[in-house]
């Protein structure tokens, strides 16, 4: 048996994309995982792929277990980690969001890793993006 896990596209436009992760662990867990990936999203109103995202907000909660988000790459870059058993807002929107600084082999893509995961431990995650072409 696997984790239930679920990606919900929430929104796919031409600026911003907004997804929802969730998990109930079986005590599997999730390890580098690819859950936004840029080349699955729209394209620009001039036809051009979307290449990667800058993340604006992360909303989580987590009950058990711990979160890594990281941008894919040929070694994986940390973009953030996510305790366990905490619930936040985390906007970078200031700043115009958080870059992708992953370096060699960089996909664009966003992975996430489950930390100190065990059976009926949970996440819910939603992260707002503004979409790079």
């Amino acid at each position: 048996m696997a984790d239930a896990v679920n990606v919900s596209t929430i929104q796919d436009g031409g600026r911003t994309a907004i997804f929802y992760l969730t998990n109930t662990s079986d005590g599997t867990g999730e390890d580098a995982v690819t859950k936004i990936d840029v080349s699955a999203l729209a394209a620009s109103a001039d036809g051009d792929a979307c290449t990667g995202v800058r993340i604006q907000k992360i909303v989580f909660s987590t009950v058990g277990m711990g979160v890594k988000l990281l941008w894919d790459a040929s070694t994986d870059v940390i973009i953030v980690e996510l305790p366990p058993n905490y619930s936040d807002t985390l906007d970078f929107s200031d700043i115009g969001g958080l870059p992708n600084y992953s370096g060699s082999g960089k996909t664009g893509d966003v992975q996430l890793t489950t930390v100190g995961h065990a059976s009926g431990e949970t996440y819910a995650i939603t992260i707002t993006c503004v979409k790079e072409y």
